[in-house]
């Protein structure tokens, strides 16, 4: 046996489960036994392994979430997802895991040379002068795909036999002459030369073919290892074994479009208490008060989502929710399982975008309108970051039709996070001062749902004091694309310096939930405009989504440019949740980390404070259920507030009662605060 073929060990993090998350195991690869053995440290390794995976017909397949995480996906079905410390350190363990993979199949085909296979009939199979189908022999292709080399004699095979069923051996054989084909595809795109004759490695119908290969190739893969699980745990049902309902799962009523509500007991069920006054039939209509912040107190909420992890325990309902879905479908209708939820309402996370409000208040500081655009651009690319909690992938609550959020930062004119100090009254609205007892000042915001179909929400911030307001009304618009979903965040947001008299028009990224059968993550795609019309100067700001061949994860690049000469006065470039380098024109560069900017906590009201249809009060018995990962509860508490909605919504389509909104008009295409801050008499020039 080679050097490349020496037995390797070491730590690695290993996922169990939702509840258990991510352990440290010790791992040991035995190239002679072709096993990956793991225990639960070093010292008990001279005992029996914890777990053993046979590597024979294995697929080692890195994941394009992180630079640390892989998964080793046994023939049987059985599956480990492990986390390296770095790159370097999975690329360790991935190739030593390729060699022995690719070692041990090859051998056991030799040994047992497997009947002729069926012929397939594939799209490039051509003449023999195809640049296509002159095939390069590839250690990875022989580890990805490898289940048509093994024999029917050989004990693996014979013992997988009863596992995996003709059919599934069909698609095997039919998808390892694709990914050979498609890595054929690859290679001689990549070998064209730069420049020379009609094409090139980077013609944009070629860099298109070369995508949807590839997504076209994972997606199926993805497919196949599902039909395995199903196979392997129908059979263990069949031979009494623990059973796992994989093909036919049985939905709870409350993941069902209208199920009854009946079954919602009142009487010592899950309901009981102030949760009653939820489903009562009254509309959520509202009086004109104003909201007044002597309440508010520092936010207290500080918890982080946690890792969603594999949706192994949940992937029967997310197999159940696919099969209902069609490329390209929107998902606005679509109820989701409860699982995926934040603990916190849509309109909230928009205010989470404002978390760095001495940003924000700075941007008017600008000595020109240059560096005002400038700032302007620093302030949009940090909201993200805290905005989004980190690349999590969990989503936010659907808000309710009617729905509002309140809260109010204090900005120290120091640029220091301002501490807590004792609430005072705010002040009236329309009043040109809001400045804290501790001389900070203070920028509002309120939010509300003003449409349900489609799903619009309007937000809108304020710092009197600072002259200085925006103003946006995003339309979320989701789609299913096969492994991911894409959020459209439709709309359109305009920043007001009224001591400038400038507005900067600006409009938002899409959103990805990508991996859902896996490990969910989020990234933010799609060009993003700043306009600002009196000043002459705009701004293009590109979120780049992970290609899929290497490249960075969360890229972001933009240029502001002085629109009448074209001149780019300022180049960034970096991660939106990591390091951005901001270049200038004069040869000056600065560096920003986003994650070590100071966050200063928002000032809400106590639940028991707000009215019944402020987000906090409206979802708190979910989001208690969810924190106590209970959530069976969570979704019968969800449940009652999304059919009350569809309630109420029939009621106003059969009186032809038409919904008023509380604090935002519309106005053209778009939905305008009702108050805005030029409208006050106080603060015009």
């Amino acid at each position: 046996m080679g050097d490349h073929m020496e037995n390797i060990d070491g730590y690695l993090m290993k996922y169990t489960n939702l509840v258990t998350g991510w352990q440290y195991r010790f791992f040991v690869l035995n190239n002679e036994a072709g096993l990956l053995e793991y225990f639960v440290n070093e010292q008990s390794r001279p005992q029996k392994p914890r777990g053993t995976l046979p590597l024979a017909g294995a697929v080692i397949s890195p994941s394009d979430e992180d630079s640390h995480t892989f998964t080793v996906n046994a023939i049987s079905g059985e599956q480990y997802k492990l986390r390296a410390t770095d790159a370097k350190e999975r690329q360790h363990w991935v190739s030593r895991l390729q060699i022995c993979t690719q070692h041990h199949t090859e051998a056991m085909g030799k040994s047992n040379p497997p009947p002729k296979s069926r012929s397939y009939s594939m799209a490039s199979q051509g003449s023999a002068s195809s640049p296509l189908s002159q095939r390069r022999p590839s250690q990875n292709a022989a580890s990805f795909f490898s289940m048509t080399q093994l024999h029917k004699g050989s004990s693996l095979y014979s013992s997988k036999r009863s596992l995996l069923p003709d059919h599934l051996l069909d698609a095997r054989e039919m998808m390892t002459q694709a990914q050979g084909q498609h890595r054929d595809l690859i290679q001689t795109i990549e070998g064209l030369p730069p420049a020379a004759g009609p094409l090139s490695p980077l013609d944009q119908d070629l860099l298109m073919l070369k995508a949807t290969s590839m997504a076209t190739m994972n997606c199926l893969n993805d497919c196949l290892h599902i039909l395995q699980l199903q196979q392997v745990a129908r059979q263990r049902s069949s031979l009494g074994g623990p059973t796992i309902e994989w093909l036919e799962p049985k939905l709870p009523d409350i993941l069902k479009n209208g199920g009854p509500l009946d079954s919602f007991s009142t009487e010592g069920g899950p309901l009981e208490g102030s949760l009653l006054e939820l489903s009562a039939t009254e509309p959520c209509s509202f009086s004109g008060e104003e909201i007044d912040g002597e309440d508010e107190v520092e936010d207290a909420f500080t918890e982080k989502e946690e890792e969603l992890g594999a949706v192994e325990e949940e992937r029967s309902v997310i197999l159940h929710l696919l099969s209902q879905l069609k490329l390209g479908m929107d998902l606005t209708r679509v109820v989701l399982p409860t699982f995926i939820l934040e603990k916190r309402s849509l309109l909230e996370m928009y205010a989470d975008f404002m978390s760095h409000p001495d940003l924000f208040v700075a941007i008017t500081d600008g000595q020109g309108p240059e560096e005002r655009m400038v700032r302007f651009v620093e302030y949009y690319l940090t909201s993200f970051h805290e905005g989004r909690k980190g690349a999590i992938a969990k989503k936010p609550y659907n808000p309710i039709i009617g729905e509002s959020f309140h809260c109010s930062w204090r900005v120290p004119r120091s640029g220091e996070p301002a501490k807590d100090a004792p609430s005072t009254p705010s002040p009236p609205q329309g009043s040109p001062t809001t400045e804290g007892e501790d001389g900070s000042y203070q920028l509002r915001f309120v939010a509300e749902q003003v449409s349900h179909h489609p799903p619009v929400s309007g937000f809108y911030a304020e710092c009197p004091e600072r002259r200085m307001c925006v103003n946006t009304h995003v339309w979320t618009k989701s789609k299913f694309m096969g492994m991911s979903i894409g959020v459209s965040m439709i709309g359109e947001g305009c920043l007001y310096l009224l001591e400038h008299d400038e507005e900067y028009t600006f409009t938002l990224p899409c959103a990805y939930a990508r991996s859902i059968l896996t490990v969910p993550w989020v990234e933010l795609g799609g060009k993003v405009n700043v306009n600002c019309t009196k000043s002459g100067y705009s701004a293009v700001i590109t979120f780049q989504t992970k290609p899929f061949y290497g490249g960075k994860l969360h890229k972001v690049t933009a240029e502001v440019k002085h629109n009448a000469t074209s001149a780019v006065v300022c180049r960034v470039q970096g991660e939106w949740n990591g390091v951005l380098e901001f270049s200038y024109q004069n040869g000056d560069t600065c560096m920003v980390d986003v994650t070590k900017l100071p966050v200063t906590k928002k000032r809400v009201r106590p639940n028991d404070k707000q009215g019944p249809t402020e987000s906090r009060r409206l979802w708190q018995h979910v989001t208690e259920s969810l924190r106590q990962k209970d959530i069976e509860k969570a979704t019968e508490y969800k449940r009652i507030l999304e059919e009350r909605q569809r309630t109420e919504e029939r009621h106003r389509t059969e009186t032809e009662t038409p919904w008023r909104t509380r604090y935002f008009e519309s106005e053209g295409e778009g939905w305008m605060y009702h108050k805005p801050l030029w409208k006050t008499p106080t603060l015009k020039t």
